[in-house]
C-alpha cells in the first residue's frame, strides 16, 4: 500500500501527525476506525438486502434481482436512491419531534454496540471491561424507537403493531439476557475481547459445545428481537398493514430498514463471539497443518465467515417457516426460553464444580 503513495506525501502525513497533540492523535484515529465500521456495516447491509432476495430466489425457484447493473449488483444502490428522493410524509395531527427521532433511537443503538465488539487480537473500537453490560444496555433502547414511532404517529394500527412488537422484544430479551448470564460464567469476564480469547485453542474449546442450549436459545431470541420472520408479527400485513412503521415513507423508512438489518449483522457477529471464538479459526486446533498456517492464525477473516454463515440462517427461516401467531410467540419467549436458560445456568453451576468444559483449569 505504501508503494503506492509518493514518499514526499508520507513524509508530510508523518510530519502533520508529529505536530498534534497526544489527545487530538487519538481524536482523529478514533473517528477514523468509526467511519470505517459505520461504512463497512451500512455496506454490509446493503448488499445482505441483495442476497437475502437472491437466497430466497433460489429456494423458492426465481431469479431474483437481475436488472439493475451486472447480475442486479445495483439493486441495493438503486433502492437506496428510491428511499431517498421519495417524499417524507409526516401526519398532521402527530408528534413532530417524536415521529422523526424515533427512527434514529432505533438505528444508533445498532451501530453503536459494534464499538466493543473484537474484530481481531488488537483492533476493537472501545475495549472496556463491561463490554457484555454495554451490549445489553444498548441492544434494550432499540425497543423505545419502537414504542415511539408506533404512539408519535397518532394512529391505530401503528399503535397496535408497536405494543405487540415491544411486548415481543422484551420478552425474548429477557431470554437473550440471561443466555449472556451463562456465557459471562464460561467466559469469566464481561469483556467481549477475554470472551473471545477464552475460546482459542480451536473447535473443542468454543462455549457452543458446553452452552448449546443458551446459543439456541440467544441465536432464536435475536431472531425474535429483530422482527425477523417466522417472527415478525409486528409486519403481519395482513392484521395490522404494515406494523409500528405504517405512516413512514421515504428517509425515515430507510432508516427503519437500515436497522432491521443492522441489527441482523449485529445478532450474527455477537452469536459468533459468544458461543464460536468469533476471529478464531476453525482450524485452529489442526497441529499437523502446520505452524504458521494461514487457516490456522485467527483474523477478521474468520469472525466474516461466521457473520455471514449466520446471516444465511437468517435467510433460510424466512423462507422456510410461516410466520407463528402472537400467542404461540410469547408461550415461546415466557414459558420455553426463560425456563431453558434458568436451568442451564444451574447446570453450568454444577460443570464449574465438577470442573469441566471451560472451568477445567478454574483452579489450575
Amino acid at each position: 500500500m505504501k508503494a503506492l503513495i509518493p514518499d514526499f506525501m508520507l513524509e508530510w502525513w508523518a510530519a502533520a501527525w508529529g505536530v498534534l497533540p497526544p489527545m487530538m492523535q487519538y481524536l482523529v484515529q478514533t473517528t477514523f476506525f468509526i467511519v470505517v465500521v459505520m461504512i463497512s456495516v451500512i455496506l454490509c447491509v446493503a448488499f445482505s438486502t441483495y442476497f437475502e432476495r437472491k437466497v430466497i430466489g433460489y429456494m423458492q425457484g426465481r431469479l431474483g434481482p437481475n436488472r439493475v447493473g451486472p447480475k442486479g449488483y445495483g439493486q441495493p444502490f438503486a433502492d437506496v436512491i428510491k428511499l431517498l428522493i421519495k417524499e417524507v410524509v409526516i401526519p398532521q395531527r402527530s408528534n413532530r419531534f417524536l415521529f422523526v427521532i424515533a427512527p434514529l433511537l432505533t438505528l444508533i443503538p445498532a451501530l453503536a454496540t459494534w464499538a466493543v465488539v473484537p474484530f481481531n487480537e488488537t483492533w476493537v473500537l472501545a475495549d472496556i471491561n463491561a463490554g457484555l453490560l454495554y451490549v445489553l444496555a444498548l441492544t434494550s433502547v432499540g425497543v423505545y424507537g419502537v414504542i415511539l414511532a408506533g404512539w408519535a404517529t397518532n394512529s391505530k394500527y401503528a399503535f397496535l403493531g408497536a405494543m405487540r412488537s415491544a411486548a415481543q422484544i422484551v420478552a425474548y430479551e429477557i431470554a437473550m439476557g440471561f443466555a449472556l448470564v451463562g456465557v459471562l460464567m464460561a467466559g469469566g469476564s464481561l469483556n467481549l475481547g477475554v470472551i473471545t480469547e477464552a475460546q482459542g485453542g480451536g473447535f473443542s474449546n468454543w462455549f457452543i459445545i458446553p452452552l448449546l442450549p443458551l446459543f439456541l436459545v440467544y441465536f432464536i431470541a435475536g431472531v425474535a428481537e429483530t422482527n425477523r420472520a417466522p417472527f415478525d408479527v409486528a409486519e403481519g400485513e395482513s392484521e395490522i398493514v404494515a406494523g409500528f412503521h405504517v405512516e413512514y415513507s421515504g428517509v425515515a423508512f430507510a432508516l427503519f430498514f437500515l436497522a432491521e438489518y443492522a441489527n441482523m449483522v449485529l445478532i450474527a457477529a455477537l452469536t459468533s463471539i459468544f458461543f464460536l471464538g468469533g476471529y478464531h479459526s476453525f482450524f485452529e486446533g489442526w497441529t499437523f497443518l502446520g505452524e504458521d498456517n494461514f487457516l490456522r492464525q485467527p483474523s477478521l477473516f474468520w469472525l466474516f465467515v461466521k457473520i455471514c454463515f449466520f446471516m444465511f440462517v437468517f435467510f433460510w427461516l424466512r423462507a422456510t417457516f410461516p410466520r407463528y401467531r402472537y400467542d404461540q410467540i410469547m408461550r415461546l419467549g415466557w414459558k420455553v426460553f426463560i425456563p431453558i436458560t434458568i436451568i442451564w445456568i444451574a447446570v453450568e453451576g454444577v460443570m464449574a464444580w465438577l470442573e469441566i468444559g471451560p472451568w477445567a483449569n478454574l483452579y489450575g
